[in-house]
């Protein structure tokens, strides 16, 4: 099975190469521990169970828009979100993004799911114009191509429900404030994530 999942996962990679294509709504850059990956550079990292990365997405809007956006990877609870704006495979959805310059980043780290296997981390987006139900653009990559091991990671981890109550206390507002839309969240499986990549509408360039 890991084996299987290996193979479709450098598929996933090699799939990255193919589908991109420049987009008239922005662009997005892409980064891993704060360490920018240029153009469509996966990073691949080795983590231990429970040992935390960060990946940042910048998406550069080119007008007013609608986003969707969410961290995922091929169905399972491979990773967990300790900090971020959504829950793993969670939808995170903000309504009418001015032009310019907007920031995601997760703190997110593998749970003992798939030790001692390899398994991408992806990030899906959609973006509607205002006053519209259809997506004019929408799209999937691999941010990052994780090797699990079998070795526990012995620092201390926050949970996400601990980062939330953090963020409510210091903004006095909930933090999961217009975070879910379960009508636009996409189901994820082996199929569906090969799909959105081979079917993407107009992945926006990354820089």
């Amino acid at each position: 099975m890991k084996t299987g999942i290996l193979i479709l996962g450098l598929l996933l990679l090699s799939l990255v190469d193919i589908v991109s294509a420049s987009s008239p709504y922005g662009s997005i850059d892409v980064y891993y521990n704060d360490q920018i990956l240029p153009g469509k550079e996966v990073a691949k990292p080795t983590l231990k169970i429970g040992e935390p990365f960060k990946v940042k997405v910048e998406m550069t809007l080119n007008q007013t828009s609608t986003m969707f956006v969410q961290v995922c990877s091929l169905g399972g609870k491979f990773f967990e979100v300790v900090d971020g704006p959504s829950e793993f495979e969670k939808t995170k959805y903000i309504k009418s993004l001015d032009p310019g310059k907007h920031t995601f980043e997760w703190t997110i780290i593998p749970t003992d799911e798939w030790a001692g296997g390899s398994i991408p981390l992806n990030f899906w987006y959609q973006i509607n114009l205002p006053g519209e139900d259809e997506p004019a653009v929408k799209g999937e990559f691999t941010i990052a191509y994780c090797t699990i091991s079998n070795e526990h990671y012995e620092g201390e981890t926050p949970t996400f429900e601990q980062s939330k109550s953090e963020n409510q206390s210091t903004s006095g507002k909930p933090a999961s404030e217009n975070s879910s839309a379960p009508a636009s969240s996409p189901a994820f499986s082996l199929v569906t994530a090969i799909s959105a990549l081979v079917l993407v509408f107009l992945r926006f360039p990354r820089r």
